[in-house]
This record gives structure tokens, C-alpha cells and sequence, in this order.
């Protein structure tokens, strides 16, 4: 059976007080759109829950379940998707994109958010073919691993972190984006409502009661930061399973990156989860160690310090 359509909403359609400009992406469980709030003038991101094969769009535009034995399955994503969107809503931090507004309409839920200007980090690695500086990526993914330590703090996993979800703001600041698929680890293990993108999710993320945590967003940076590096994702876990035939950055690029980051990219994307830093803090304080002590080893050999890796 063919997945029912998606409709869009059409430019020019109203949604609460937000005006519809133009359709901006599409993802497993949503619509984005670039509007106008019509009271203040702003543009803003409107992100619209219609989860992919169970939901379409009926005559009067609202979201229905593709099917009546689907209903059940709807509805509770929508609870989750508020539940989710309360929870980082209370999350403040410069590299999370602030959540501006959710609400009720059309028989689904809309979660508002600035619209930032930039481009995107995904988009970045394919035009540059990877191969993108160390100095940039800890540019990047460390800021990124400070707000992931934060929601990790609150009890909450990410489990969507890929460079498409990474937004470059001028002068290499990153947003970290997309929090429908945010899940609560005091709700027990997240049963199959978890979004699964093949080359940053780890094995646990594949199987419903899979032992899903902190670690899992891990394994996603260090295969983001390894796409940076070899411009592709890595091959998703699945292929690794059983028997792990991933040839290691250690072993590829060491001529090219400085030793700790690969290593850490390596630690990042174990299969065993409980081998990988168990949170993103524990990650970062590893890549903390290691920058703030390279200027003083170099000063101490008399050396300015280097890295290796394609200029950018």
C-alpha cells in the first residue's frame, strides 16, 4: 500500500495568528513552512505534526488518520509532540532554537520557532565534499554538544542530531534544530515514536524497547562530525551489526586530524552503547581536556599549534 499524501498548506493560508509564506522542508512526523506572525510582523518557522503513512490532510485542511485503525496511533503521537515541545519549551540556551509558540489547530499541533537566517550544515558538507577543518568542527559541535549536555540534564535525548538538523548562523554559529522527536527517558524506553536516520542512528534507536538514552545522541554527533570529515554518512548501523566492518578515522585520517578527535569520533559512534561517553558532558569534557591543554603543550615544545584537514 502506496503512503497517502502529505498536502502541504497552501501560501496565504492563516494558522492561528501565523500567515503561511512558502513550504521551507518536510520530515518523517512533520511540515515546516516559513510564515508571518501577523501581529508582530516576524517571520517565524511553523512546524505542523502529520506524521508520515498514518495521517493526510482532509477537505477543510485538517490532519486526519490515514485510516480509522490509525486513529489511536495519531493521537498519541500528538500528545507526545506537546508533552516533547513543554519540555524544551522550559530549555534555555544561545545554540537551542527557541521554542516561540505551540497550539492546537486543524486537528493537529503547530510548533512556532524564529526563523534564522543562514544555511544549513548538511547542505554545507556535500557543497565542500567534506573534508572541512578540526577548527570548524569544534566550532561547531562543541557549542552543539553544550546545549545537548543541557537537555540530556533535564532527563530528555535529542534523537534526531544530524547535520541537517544543524543550522549556521554568520560567523559559524550553530543552532541545534528539530526537537519533534525529543523524548522523555522517565517514560521508559521511547516505543517506536522515535525518528531513525540511517547513518547517525544508532543500533538501539532501530528496535522498540531498545536501551535508548543519552549515549544515543553520542553515537549521532560522532557520525555528524565523521561526515564532516569524509563528506557521506557513515553506512547506518544496521550494516554494522553483527559483525562491524567500519574502518575507524583513527586509522584513515590521522595524518590529516589531530589524534583526540578522531579518537573521540571513534569512542562516539561504539556499538555498544555503554562504551560510547554516556552523555554528551562526558563527551565534551573529553574534547575540553584536549583543547585547553594543546596550547600549552605547543608552547612548552616551542611549537605554534596545527591542525590538519581541509581549510574552509
Amino acid at each position: 500500500m502506496m503512503a497517502p499524501a502529505r498536502d502541504s498548506l497552501e501560501p496565504g493560508t492563516r494558522v492561528a495568528a501565523y500567515e503561511i509564506v512558502k513550504n521551507l522542508a518536510f520530515g518523517g512526523f512533520s511540515l515546516i513552512y516559513l510564515a508571518v506572525d501577523q501581529e508582530t510582523g516576524d517571520e517565524v518557522v511553523l512546524k505542523e505534526y502529520m506524521p508520515k503513512r498514518i495521517a493526510l490532510r482532509d477537505r477543510r485542511g485538517h490532519v486526519v488518520p490515514a485510516r480509522l485503525d490509525l486513529a489511536e496511533g495519531l493521537w498519541r503521537g500528538q500528545q507526545l509532540f506537546f508533552q516533547e515541545v513543554r519540555a524544551m519549551a522550559s530549555l534555555h540556551h544561545p545554540n537551542i532554537l527557541a521554542v516561540r509558540d505551540f497550539f492546537l489547530a486543524n486537528g493537529t499541533g503547530y510548533l512556532v520557532t524564529e526563523y534564522q537566517r543562514g544555511r544549513n550544515l548538511g547542505t554545507y558538507i556535500r557543497e565542500r565534499r567534506g573534508g572541512l577543518s578540526p577548527t570548524f568542527i569544534l566550532e561547531v559541535f562543541m557549542p552543539i554538544l553544550d546545549a545537548l549536555a543541557l537537555i540530556h540534564s533535564h532527563g530528555l535525548v535529542h534523537l534526531d542530531v544530524k547535520p541537517a538538523n544543524i543550522h549556521l548562523r554568520h560567523a559559524r554559529e550553530p543552532l541545534l534544530l528539530d526537537l519533534g522527536a525529543v523524548h522523555r527517558m522517565d517514560q521508559g524506553p521511547a516505543q517506536g515514536v522515535q525518528v531513525v536516520t540511517a547513518g547517525y542512528s544508532p543500533m538501539e534507536q532501530y528496535y522498540r524497547g531498545g536501551h535508548i538514552g543519552p549515549w544515543s545522541d553520542v553515537y549521532a554527533v560522532g557520525a555528524s562530525i565523521r561526515t564532516c570529515i569524509e563528506g557521506r554518512p557513515p553506512p547506518p548501523a544496521l550494516d554494522r551489526h553483527p559483525e562491524d566492518r567500519l574502518t575507524r578515522v583513527k586509522q584513515l585520517y590521522r595524518k590529516q586530524y589531530p589524534l583526540f578527535l578522531l579518537e573521540a569520533v571513534d569512542w562516539s559512534m561504539t556499538m555498544d552503547p555503554m562504551e560510547r561517553p554516556q552523555d554528551a558532558g562526558h563527551l565534551l569534557n573529553a574534547l575540553r581536556q584536549f583543547v585547553d591543554e594543546a596550547p600549552r603543550a605547543a608552547q612548552a615544545n616551542g611549537t605554534e599549534k596545527s591542525g590538519g584537514g581541509g581549510g574552509i
